[in-house]
């Protein structure tokens, strides 16, 4: 099992590159606009809110890697977020490179889909 930060860290730009994609897609801007945007969906607190929002439909596998991140110790104070926003981010990202890098992609696009909502 790898390191949550590990998977933290691939999960985060998983979630970079899916946001991104996503409004590149939905709207016709400058690239300053649509990071911009994007901004909104991947701090810190979106997506400690985002996981809030869905816990209840992770696996209790999902859970587990979730809490691993959450938990782990980055060494890392966070400049625009609270330390548990940071935490539960972590966690979220920890979830998103577990599926991605175990490829199982339908599962990592199932919970893409819900950030959504």
């Amino acid at each position: 099992m790898l390191n949550p930060l590990v998977l933290a860290y691939i999960g985060d730009t998983i979630y970079d590159l899916f946001v991104r994609s996503l409004l590149i897609f939905r709207f016709d801007q400058s690239v300053h606009q649509l990071h911009m945007k994007a901004i909104h969906f991947v701090k810190a607190k979106a997506q400690s809110d985002t996981l809030h929002r869905i816990l209840n439909q992770l696996t209790e596998e999902e859970k587990q890697i979730f809490r691993r991140g959450r938990n782990a110790k980055s060494g890392n104070i966070p400049k625009n977020a609270d330390v548990g926003e940071y935490h539960t981010a972590t966690g979220f990202e920890a979830v998103l490179g577990y599926l991605y890098l175990t490829g199982n992609d339908a599962r990592l696009m199932e919970i893409l889909k819900m950030t959504l909502d």
